[in-house]
């Protein structure tokens, strides 16, 4: 069924929005668990996406993609972590980083869930409620997979980039930090050469058929 730009931003929103929001939210709760509240005290522990969004990653990109694509993705203002204030700074920073992915993990396997009790609904016979189901919780997999694995790239200041900086020696680490600013050219170079979509691919490719084959879809 061929969706209408409309149908698809009322099918994507909701799935973006919570992935974006709670990845960002999972970063600032474990960082708070290791002592550091800066994002508490900057109100952006909460669950409300407009404290999250950013005109850029959250409204513009993710529209012209819905647009010019089957499938978008987006980011949200990064949430303010000071590992000063933790109490093994650089083990702990590793940990806060790969707490956003996880949650995006997480959240694909919430909507594959939701995915599985439309197809459920739908075949009781109320298609009216079912199908948006479907479409929403496969959207809900689709992006959450894709944010997951690309902000595992090991470019700062993606998760990734913040693990590997956590993980290398001290000077080397500091060497490496100097790459961030170049970081987004270096992705948007990466996806016009094709190198993105042939190393995102395969493993995106893997959790969204993991979950489908769980869920049975």
């Amino acid at each position: 069924m061929e969706l209408t730009i409309i149908q698809k931003i009322t099918i994507w929103a909701i799935p973006i929005l919570f992935a974006i929001t709670l990845h960002e939210v999972a970063h600032g709760w474990v960082a708070s668990f290791f002592g550091d509240k800066t994002a508490k005290l900057a109100g952006r522990l909460s669950l409300n996406p407009l404290k999250h969004v950013d005109l850029v990653g959250t409204i513009i990109l993710p529209l012209l993609m819905l647009i010019l694509s089957n499938f978008i993705f987006g980011w949200a203002k990064p949430v303010p972590v000071d590992a000063r204030n933790m109490r093994h700074p650089r083990r702990d920073m590793a940990i806060v980083a790969l707490a956003g992915p996880v949650a995006n993990l997480i959240m694909a396997f919430g909507w594959g869930a939701v995915a599985k009790l439309g197809l459920t609904v739908d075949h009781g016979g109320n298609s009216w409620m079912g199908v948006p189901l479907v479409y929403m919780g496969s959207a809900g997999i689709m992006i959450n997979a894709i944010l997951a694995v690309l902000n595992l790239i090991p470019l700062p200041p993606l998760d990734g980039g913040r693990v590997l900086l956590s993980l290398l020696p001290p000077r080397l680490a500091y060497h490496y930090s100097f790459i961030e600013p170049y970081s987004f050219f270096i992705l948007v170079l990466l996806l016009m050469l094709g190198v993105l979509s042939f190393v995102m691919g395969p493993p995106v490719s893997f959790v969204i058929n993991f979950i489908g084959d769980m869920f049975g879809l």
